[in-house]
């Protein structure tokens, strides 16, 4: 076991079964959804902000906390947490998940952490951890699965699809000796996050390319969000480490 986990952290092999489930039926159903710190991945915002109808910059306002700790490199967006004593989801109700459809991929993957390794050939290894919290009693639920069949049942697939591009620009070989400025700091958040306005920044010409948009990318400009968010990837590679392709 990896003494640098978190004491409720556990290694877990692709192949080791484990037994869980969650349900209304389950004790602690939405216990989960309370005191926590929830990271948004730029998918995650794509699909919730989509899934609510609402424009990217709106979203961002109305239900994102954007930090920026000075021992990261870029910022990180938290979904705001409602002041009722629990710190309770915004998105929480008593019989569920409201967004359950778009909910983000660290709640569609709990009790399972993975962590996602861009490789030399641009390939991506994975890793996994289980997460045992003391509230927890799905664990006596008697579904038994692997660590990559629970997360294909819990619809990750898409959400790794489109994550794990963004390893390019996290885990570049240039990212130590990387200190954004405000301006980069600025473009990281609109690249990825706020995607209805770099739409409209490129749609007026205010973001430039060094190559031609290829048929996908310009389905990202027509209204794809989900082709976007890679082109998106792209301009960052471009701006940050002069990379076109």
């Amino acid at each position: 076991m990896d003494n640098t986990l978190p004491r409720t952290f556990r290694q877990l092999e692709a192949t080791e079964s484990f037994t869980f489930a969650c349900h209304p039926g389950v004790p602690c159903f939405t216990e989960c959804c309370r005191e926590l710190d929830l990271a948004l991945t730029p998918y995650d915002v794509l699909r919730l902000k989509n899934g609510l109808g609402m424009l990217s910059g709106r979203f961002l306002e109305q239900y994102v906390i954007i930090e920026h700790d000075p021992q990261t490199v870029f910022p990180v967006c938290y979904l705001t947490m409602v002041d009722d004593g629990r710190a309770s989801c915004v998105f929480v109700r008593p019989d569920g998940c409201s967004v359950y459809a778009d909910r983000p991929s660290a709640c569609r993957a709990y009790p399972v952490g993975r962590g996602a390794a861009r490789q030399p050939d641009g390939t991506i290894s994975e890793q996994f951890v289980l997460v045992r919290e003391p509230h927890c009693q799905g664990f006596a639920e008697p579904r038994a699965q692997t660590a990559p069949q629970y997360l294909a049942d819990q619809g990750l697939d898409d959400y790794f699809r489109h994550n794990d591009p963004v390893t390019r620009l996290l885990q570049h070989p240039g990212i130590r000796d990387f200190r954004p400025d405000r301006r980069q700091l600025d473009q990281y958040i609109l690249a990825l996050y706020n995607l209805d306005m770099f739409r409209q920044e490129m749609a007026d010409g205010r973001i430039a390319l060094a190559r031609p948009l290829t048929p996908a990318e310009l389905q990202g400009l027509a209204g794809d969000d989900e082709q976007l968010l890679l082109l998106a990837i792209r301009w960052l590679m471009q701006e940050f480490f002069a990379e076109e392709t």
